[in-house]
């Protein structure tokens, strides 16, 4: 991700902008940030945070499986999505 946030970087006009979408996953039970860690990479290659959207999900196609799947495993359905919007 790091290759994409220069390259990025590197092609986009002066004062303009580039917007990710990203959500957070799990691994073995625990969340892992992805949006955060995406939203780092792009900062320290140079862009300015503008905005970060939280997106709701709804009615995805895969929810029901999960909400049997997060009850027998304890943990909470991921609903959300970051959209970050950096300026150059």
């Amino acid at each position: 991700m790091e290759k994409v946030a220069k390259e990025c970087y590197r092609v986009l006009k002066p004062k303009k902008y580039c917007a990710i979408l990203i959500g957070d996953t799990r691994k073995n039970g625990f969340m892992i940030p992805l949006g955060f860690n995406v939203m780092n990479i792009f900062l320290n290659t140079g862009f300015k945070l503008k905005e970060i959207i939280i997106k709701q999900q709804h009615n995805c196609s895969s929810t029901s499986y999960w909400e049997d799947i997060c009850i027998k495993r304890n943990f909470y359905l991921i609903a959300h999505e970051y959209l970050f919007v950096f300026k150059k």
